[in-house]
Parts: C-alpha cells; sequence; structure tokens
C-alpha cells in the first residue's frame, strides 16, 4: 500500500485538478453569474476561484510531472501524458501570470467605473476571450490527460512472458 502511495497521489492529483477546472469552470462559475445580482461581484468572485485554482493546477502538474520522470526517466519526456500535463501547466502559467495580470490592469485603468462600462470594455472582452479560449483547450486536454492516466500499464516483457508461460502449461 505504502509503496502505491505516489501512484494514488498521482490519480488524486489528476482528479482534483481536472476536476476542478470542469467543476469551476462550466459549472460554479455560470452559478455565480445568474445567481448573483451583481455581475462585477460574480466577476471578482469567479477571478478569486480561477486564481486558487492556477495555483493548484501548478502543484498538481509539479507533482504530476516530477512523478512521470522518477517512474520513467528520460523516457517520460516522450509519453503523451507527460507531453499533455506540461502543456496544460504552460496554460495555466499563461492565464494565471500573463493574461490575469492584463484584465487586473484594464479593470484598475477603468476605475471608478466598471470595466465593461468604460472605454476599456472592447480590450477586456477581448483579452478575456483569449484567457476563455486558452481555459476551453486546457479543459479538453484535462479530458485526455485523464483518460491517459487511466490507461492500463503494460506489463514488463518478464512478466507478461510468466504469465503466457504458465497459461500455456495449463
Amino acid at each position: 500500500m505504502m509503496r502505491d502511495l505516489p501512484r494514488h497521489f498521482a490519480a488524486l492529483s489528476v482528479t482534483f485538478w481536472v476536476g476542478g477546472m470542469w467543476l469551476l469552470g462550466y459549472v460554479v462559475v455560470p452559478v455565480l453569474f445568474k445567481a448573483l445580482p451583481d455581475r462585477q461581484l460574480a466577476g471578482m468572485v469567479a477571478g478569486q476561484l480561477f486564481t486558487l485554482l492556477a495555483y493548484i493546477g501548478i502543484a498538481c502538474a509539479l507533482y504530476l510531472l516530477l512523478y512521470q520522470l522518477q517512474q520513467s526517466g528520460r523516457a517520460a519526456l516522450r509519453l503523451n501524458a507527460f507531453r499533455v500535463t506540461v502543456a496544460m501547466l504552460l496554460l495555466v502559467l499563461a492565464g494565471e501570470f500573463i493574461l490575469q495580470p492584463i484584465l487586473a490592469g484594464l479593470k484598475l485603468q477603468a476605475l471608478p467605473l466598471d470595466v465593461m462600462n468604460s472605454v476599456f470594455a472592447a480590450q477586456f472582452k477581448t483579452w478575456h476571450a483569449v484567457s476563455s479560449i486558452l481555459f476551453l483547450i486546457q479543459s479538453v486536454l484535462g479530458i485526455a490527460l485523464v483518460l491517459l492516466s487511466s490507461k492500463p500499464k503494460a506489463l514488463p516483457p518478464r512478466m507478461s512472458e510468466h504469465i503466457d508461460a504458465t497459461a500455456m502449461r495449463s
């Protein structure tokens, strides 16, 4: 059980990260905008939740990459799960450290107005759309990561030869 702990933690990391993305992006945020009467408040809460999710994603991605490297060595660089994890990490980093500061800057420049009622509304909509598209791409990659992570691992050659030999004797 203890020797399987890293593998179990990797599975939980994928589940937590990708499940969190889908729940937040496609369930929680739409409900926030529908339930709260103030769109600016809904956007502020959604932004804080996305920031939290970004840090969760960074932590999960780093663990998954280290786990994959520990399991497969340099061969991990050729694995689809590793490449998908790297792509998702890069999208999280771009969203959190490039796009979110741009959006926050536009909100600040718009003060005392809400950014959507300011001269910066068109720019904000454009950058928000870019951010949404990157999140959608990350969400689709998340599906790939779940599927790749749940794929049964092939038995080592010696073990499969033993099983084949045992089956032939029966």
